[in-house]
């Protein structure tokens, strides 16, 4: 769970945050190292022994939920096959409207955007996006999913992804611009949104 929040981490970085020693969890990553879930990388970091990073494996990040991936696959690629794209896109567009509209429920509670995205961020863990929200110096807000749990589903079909932005885009309204900055399907490591608002011209 550590890694698959925060990525790439040495030993160290890591005993800190589960409040062990470095080398308790160094041995830990060890042993999920044998079991092929993390690899270690080693970086140079100025002078001295480089330093070793370690992050998850695909085998790693298989271990967490993809919402019954293979029964989800097949009943697309069975829609595609026999109903043909446009069915498939109708499916993705209507998951998209109910999505929508359960989140804007929750969102139109909120006053300022820091707070709707935020809230969104909540609404997406509890389905397993494991989300956060960071707010930077310069205003602006960034939202990341550290999970897919619909990954499968959405490498054999991108509209999931186009999908997913469009709603995030209708539901901060027009004057807030949402660019996606990092994307588990381009083999980042987690999804990552770009939000600022907009200063509207009079």
């Amino acid at each position: 769970m550590t890694l698959k929040m925060n990525g790439a981490m040495t030993s160290a970085q890591m005993g800190k945050r589960l409040k062990t020693t470095g080398e308790g969890a160094r041995q830990h990553l060890i042993r999920l190292s044998e079991e092929g879930l993390v690899a270690e990388e080693r970086r140079v970091e100025g002078r001295g022994r480089p330093s070793v990073y370690w992050s998850l494996t695909q085998k790693g990040h298989d271990h967490f939920p993809d919402s019954h991936s293979d029964l989800a696959v097949d009943l697309l690629d069975s829609i595609q096959t026999t109903l043909g794209p446009e069915a498939l896109d109708k499916i993705v567009s209507l998951r998209g409207a109910r999505a929508q509209e359960r989140y804007r429920a929750e969102l139109d509670r909120c006053s300022s955007l820091a707070e709707r995205v935020e809230r969104l961020a909540e609404l997406r863990t509890a389905e397993g996006y494991m989300s956060t929200m960071e707010e930077r110096a310069d205003g602006s807000l960034l939202l990341y999913e550290n999970h897919c749990p619909i990954c499968a589903a959405a490498r054999l079909c991108r509209g999931f992804c186009r999908s997913e932005l469009e709603v995030f885009r209708a539901l901060l309204g027009p004057g807030v611009a949402i660019e996606r900055v990092e994307h588990i399907l381009s083999d980042a490591r987690r999804c990552a949104y770009h939000i600022t608002e907009q200063k509207l011209e009079a």
